[in-house]
């Protein structure tokens, strides 16, 4: 791995970028990954590289969400083996849910290594190996195990594909999903949709679970009944629009309002006038 300076304006990135090339060096992440990491910190940069506001919205009712599972299953690729799994093992430790590796370009060779990857962060079982072709799909993400995926309730799935996010959520699953792109069928499909970088969003729900395990259930289900994924979707894009807009006035200075030509004004000024004339002489019209 290349040494980056912590100093680096950059250096938060380009280490998400290392773990990534070095993820392919080890056989964990497929090359593929690398572009859907770019894909996604083009997204990450549009929202400020932060939290936002929506995110943290989401990221308390999908918390909520997996303490109130019965059956809750993480579904781990080679991006997320790479980027967070420290805090995908602690997130599966504080809400008894499964890890289960499900792969889009999938070998068996991958599987292997991306759970015992997993196991080194401190996972005792991890799901995946003895998968089967179990989910309406055409290709290998259909691969899961019975006793996880398969049964499961509510599935936390960062990093997913569309069409596996829409096959769950048909099998009336309950599906939460991080995609830093609002617009994606991810995101659309998702029952919860955060908008956020896969680690952010892993560390922000760690460390909103001990609030939510001293609430009663009850209360939890209150953050859930009240949670609206298409406002969540609507407040990023709209913090999307107004982090642009921000940018925009730093480099350039706030837009000013367009000021019409004075002949331009002068004519519709006279426009107007006619228009109010004509309107008059038709009341009075009427009026005889």
């Amino acid at each position: 791995m290349t040494e980056i300076p912590k100093s680096h304006p950059r250096y938060e990135s380009l280490m998400t970028r290392e773990k990534i090339t070095e993820g392919v060096e080890k056989g964990l992440t497929a090359l593929q990954g690398l572009i859907a990491q770019g894909r996604g910190e083009a997204f990450d940069y549009l929202i400020g590289e932060k939290t936002i506001e929506s995110a943290h919205y989401s990221e308390v009712a999908a918390a909520a969400l997996l303490l109130l599972a019965e059956k809750p299953v993480i579904s781990v690729n080679g991006n997320a083996a790479v980027l967070a799994p420290s805090e995908l093992v602690t997130l599966s430790q504080l809400t008894n849910a499964k890890l289960e590796v499900n792969l889009f370009h999938r070998t068996e060779e991958r599987v292997g290594k991306i759970v015992e990857e997993l196991k080194k962060h401190g996972a005792d079982v991890v799901l995946g190996e003895n998968a089967e072709s179990l989910l309406p799909l055409d290709h290998d993400r259909s691969k899961a195990e019975r006793d996880g995926i398969y049964s499961a309730d509510v599935i936390f799935v960062p990093l997913e594909d569309g069409d596996r996010c829409e096959a769950l959520a048909n099998m009336k699953k309950l599906v939460i999903a991080v995609d830093l792109n609002p617009l994606s069928r991810t995101s659309q499909t998702a029952h919860i949709s955060i908008v956020d970088n896969l680690t952010r969003a892993a560390a922000n729900m760690i460390e909103l679970i001990p609030d939510l395990k001293s609430m009663t259930e009850d209360e939890l289900w209150d953050i859930i009944d009240a949670y609206d994924n298409s406002m969540a979707l609507i407040g990023a894009i709209e913090e999307i629009k107004e982090h642009l807009t921000q940018k925009q006035d730093e480099l350039f200075g706030p837009e000013e309002e367009p000021q019409p030509d004075p002949k331009v004004a002068a004519a519709m000024q006279r426009r107007s006038e006619v228009a109010s004339r004509v309107m008059i002489r038709g009341g009075d019209l009427m009026m005889e």
